[in-house]
């Protein structure tokens, strides 16, 4: 059987399945049986981004199965063996949709089937700056679980996103392969058509951050091929149902490496037989670079480990997390006060002390003294937050926190290979070499874990967090002469530009004012660009000639006006990785605010997944907003329509989040004292009716402000 025959009999038995399972779920369930899958603003993804309808019912699928038989035929044209790949697809996304219909738990452990819509927002900044350069998907079955685990934590040190089907799952898990969407490492299912889960990943990458139009096939095609980073290994014998699936996948624009003999379609279809270059090969086809720093440490390095959560059972040592005192520490000197690769331990480093029920506790102090010609002192806090980015980047090493709240573990697996502190050292030095090259030209790193130094030099610390707050607090939109624009997120969203101010940071809050300055003195010509404020045109809503005429030219003319302040007049664009999303409640007369983390339905009708699905893609939505978490607390937020006072419902975590930040905002604006006792949460009421009664019992400002629409 030729090829093209294999991909067609594949289409076929998926179509047949799918007709099969669909006849049987409607007379067991009635045609009119919800159909939907969870934590998802887009249906049926696939479905929908090819077709523009949404299946919300089982006799909905009737005519999704209509669009399958059209796609395939058996006409011996590439461009039919495709569109029957995606037929395969589709028809997977029936199968599939039919499970979660109607099986109580479609997926158990390990296997994580539908990845929802906020996981997939959570990996949108990490795919925009790299740290997750591409995603394979892993499917069918290794010659033995060894050669299954060499490929995957091949991937995994090379920060890939990388999802498992089939056999390979008992593989990874036999070889003990450790597995999470924290670790980048995602078993999806045993059957082939759980590969539709990756499948939707990409297709709702193009709905979330590139504002395809649902229905608009040609596009979709054109931006997961384009934008997409993706590719597909198939291990072992291949059925024609994999050979249909993988015709789908090459019509995405993703290619297929097997260590079958095939006839070979270039840079599309591939064999590979020697395991040890599967990777390599599986690389390159996508066009995917990868950036690798040489660390000398005992355990891997790399963004894929990030998620990594150590647990006090496999925990070795500890240091700060309210155990211990611990701090850390960016400082600027000059050059002949820092000796280069310089890596001091001042106290006992972990396997100099004798574990107290198996676990060392020791206080730590992290001090990294930088010289540069390009540096400055206010690059101080950029660098030092990246202490957290690449610390988590060790296999077996946790941190959380920041400044004097840091808290880090390392683990028994990571001791046992021989981790010692100075290996942090090690990665800190590598990394701010590396990552800060142009501001960087010396760098020491100072660990201590003496408890009597790590007090006595606390004070260096805390004056240097001092004064960099009463720098920060300085900042603002109106005590500087140049914005920042950032179009980092323009590799998923070619329409969106963000303009980051003092009082307005990215909207996926990770770039601050200090972090846009920094990135154009490392980078020049990179994502931050400065725009020269020139005359405020209108400071109520925040419009200026010179950042309308940037953001006109970045977006080439998809946009041509922003207003800064407003969230009714031209609001800023939104790409989809936003951490936030406001909207308006008019019988309120306020804002709701929704987290990505939060999964309920707002005040407004709708969850975060609904309100994103309207709000990114690089379009403006007046009455909407993405934003960043640290933007609420800003003077500057919605500043047009009445400012934060105007917050009227949040998540009780965010609320409190941002309570004291946003507590002395209003307090300082209005003189409101504990503001965000006013607000409403889920633990009080999500409906209207009762959001209106506490806010009414509350004495909410909102209530007696001028109408907001």
């Amino acid at each position: 059987m030729n090829l093209y025959n294999i991909i067609f009999t594949g289409s076929e038995q998926a179509l047949a399945a799918a007709k099969g399972m669909l006849a049987e779920a409607i007379e067991k369930n009635g045609r009119d049986h919800k159909v939907a899958f969870p934590d998802t603003a887009y249906s049926l993804p696939c479905i929908y981004a090819a077709t523009g309808q949404k299946m919300n019912t089982l006799g909905d699928l009737e005519g999704a199965l209509t669009v399958v038989e059209s796609l395939i035929n058996r006409t011996h044209l590439l461009e039919h063996a495709l569109n029957s790949g995606l037929a395969t697809a589709l028809a997977a996304e029936v199968i599939e949709a039919i499970k979660y219909a109607t099986m109580e738990e479609p997926y158990q452990a390990p296997c994580a089937g539908h990845v929802s819509d906020p996981i997939i927002r959570s990996l949108g900044v990490p795919l925009v700056t790299g740290d997750i350069p591409g995603v394979a998907v892993v499917l069918g079955e290794c010659p033995d679980a060894e050669t299954a685990a060499k490929v995957i934590k091949d991937y995994q040190s090379k920060g890939l996103l990388t999802f498992l089907v089939g056999k390979v799952i008992d593989q990874a898990i036999e070889a003990g392969v450790k597995m999470s969407v924290e670790l980048r490492v995602i078993p999806l299912g045993y059957d082939v058509t759980s590969v539709i889960h990756v499948v939707s990943v990409a297709i709702r990458a193009a709905l979330i951050f590139g504002g395809l139009t649902p229905g608009d096939l040609s596009g979709l095609l054109e931006y997961t091929s384009k934008r997409v980073p993706a590719f597909v290994n198939a291990f072992g014998p291949l059925s024609e149902l994999v050979v249909s699936a993988g015709a789908g996948a090459i019509a995405l624009g993703f290619p297929v490496i097997t260590d079958q003999t095939v006839l070979e379609v270039p840079m599309n279809l591939l064999t590979q037989k020697d395991y040890d270059k599967v990777v390599a090969t599986s690389l390159e086809a996508r066009n995917i670079k990868i950036k690798i720093t040489e660390i000398p440490i005992p355990v891997a390095f790399a963004a894929a480990f990030e998620g990594e959560r150590i647990r006090k059972a496999d925990m070795f040592a500890e240091f700060g997390g309210n155990k211990t005192e611990a701090w850390e520490l960016v400082v600027h000197k000059e050059t002949s006060e820092v000796e280069d690769h310089k890596i001091e331990i001042i106290g006992p480093n972990i396997d100099e002390v004798e574990p107290v029920n198996g676990l060392v506790r020791l206080p730590l102090a992290v001090i990294v003294k930088i010289a540069g010609k390009a540096m400055e002192d206010d690059f101080e806090p950029v660098l030092e937050r990246r202490f957290h980015y690449f610390m988590n980047y060790i296999e077996g090493v946790m941190h959380v926190g920041q400044r004097d709240m840091s808290w880090v573990r390392i683990s028994k697996d990571a001791y046992e290979k021989g981790f010692r502190l100075e290996h942090i050292g090690e990665v800190l030095y590598a990394k701010m070499r590396d990552e800060f090259e142009s501001v960087v030209d010396k760098c020491e790193i100072v660990i201590i874990t003496d408890p009597e130094q790590v007090s006595a030099r606390k004070s260096e610390a805390t004056s240097k967090y001092e004064s960099r707050d009463e720098r920060l607090a300085s900042l603002v939109d109106e005590s500087v002469d140049t914005f920042y624009s950032c179009n980092l997120c323009q590799s998923f969203a070619p329409a969106h530009v963000c303009v980051v101010t003092p009082e307005r940071l990215g909207l996926c809050g990770a770039v601050s004012w200090l972090d846009a300055k920094a990135t154009k003195e490392l980078d020049p010509t990179g994502p931050c660009q400065p725009i020269v404020k020139g005359d405020c045109l209108d400071d109520r809503t925040g419009i200026w000639e010179s950042v309308n005429e940037t953001v006109s030219q970045i977006s080439q003319g998809a946009v041509e006006s922003v207003t800064l302040y407003s969230i009714l007049e031209d609001p800023m664009t939104s790409c989809g990785c936003f951490e936030c999303i406001c909207g308006i409640m008019p019988e309120a007369n306020g804002f709701v605010i929704v987290n990505r983390e939060f999964p309920e339905i707002t005040p407004v009708g709708m969850t975060f997944g609904e309100l994103a699905s309207m709000t990114g893609g690089g379009v403006q939505t007046p009455g909407f907003m993405g934003h960043g978490r640290h933007f609420i607390s800003s003077k500057k937020f919605a500043y047009a329509e009445g400012g934060p006072e105007r917050i009227v419902w949040m998540p009780k975590e965010l609320k409190e989040y941002v309570a004291d930040k946003l507590n002395a905002t209003v307090q300082e604006m209005t003189g409101i004292e504990n503001f965000t006792d006013m607000i409403c949460d889920e633990t009080i009421a999500n409906d209207s009716e009762g959001v209106l009664a506490f806010l009414e019992e509350k004495g909410h400002p909102a209530l007696s402000m001028e109408a907001v629409m």
